[in-house]
């Protein structure tokens, strides 16, 4: 089974995030970047089925320099090669643009199976997977918790998280994209020999001209959702002392729920 693992680099859960002067995005200059916690879940579930099946599992991402600690940390897991779609024109892009250049960068490799993390933790927009999957004409599950391969049928049946805390299986035929749900298995840590390893496995940088992708076909011009303004959260939560006797204060509090909150 040749399996791909779609990574993304993100900021740091605990960052303090600065405003550039027109609000329109964030500065990056003192950010500290890691892999995107549910990409390493689908990393993870990519390996188990790897140690189960055999096969190879390629790691891809797309960004500047400071992507490739994500691939290379990729690689030191167990993973056996990586995709660096490098360059400028990867940025600033939605979910559409993503996936429309991960689908150039796959067209030719004959992937069994394609696993992303159910969303990112940056702009959380959870469609990356989901258009990738129309792009390419194959099957799509997502918020996958188990994957059972089927060999028999070339095929898998997953086990998909629901709300209220419902479960749905599907079965689905290959190719096929998953998104897999954080905490479906506990994530490895990289060992001291697989570091190691990693410097010698396979370590492929694409640009956009390398997949015949023009520049108006990726970033900010092809993207189909736009950011014209971020706001910072206004931080309005105050407390007020009601006093008097329980009628009065009753009384008064119902007075500001309807006219100052206007909750009732």
């Amino acid at each position: 089974m040749r399996i791909l693992t779609c990574l993304k680099q993100v900021p740091e859960r605990d960052s303090r995030y600065k405003l550039n002067r027109d609000g329109s995005g964030i500065l990056e200059q003192d950010l500290v970047f890691e892999t995107n916690e549910s990409d390493l879940y689908a990393l993870e579930e990519a390996l188990r089925l790897k140690e189960a099946f055999g096969g190879e599992v390629a790691a891809l991402s797309l960004g500047p320099d400071r992507v490739s600690k994500v691939l290379r940390n990729a690689l030191a897991m167990g993973a056996d090669r990586a995709i660096h779609l490098k360059g400028e024109d990867f940025e600033r892009g939605d979910a559409w643009v993503t996936a429309h250049a991960i689908a150039a960068a796959i067209a030719s490799q004959d992937f069994d199976l394609v696993l992303t993390g159910v969303q990112s933790e940056d702009m959380a927009f959870a469609q990356t997977g989901a258009v990738l999957a129309q792009m390419l004409g194959w099957p799509c599950a997502t918020i996958v918790m188990e994957i059972a391969y089927e060999a028999d049928t070339r095929g898998v049946q997953v086990k998909r998280e629901l709300e209220s805390n419902v479960f749905e299986r599907v079965e689905l035929p290959l190719p096929a994209v998953l998104t897999i749900q954080s905490g479906s298995h506990p994530i490895r840590y990289a060992t001291l020999r697989g570091i190691m390893q990693a410097k010698r496995k396979e370590f492929r940088v694409l640009t956009a001209a390398d997949l015949g992708l023009p520049p108006e076909a990726l970033g900010e011009t092809a993207a189909k959702v736009r950011h014209h303004r971020l706001l910072v959260p206004e931080k309005k939560k105050r407390t007020m002392m009601i006093e008097g006797g329980a009628e009065e204060a009753a009384r008064t509090l119902m007075d500001k729920l309807v006219n100052e909150i206007g909750v009732i």
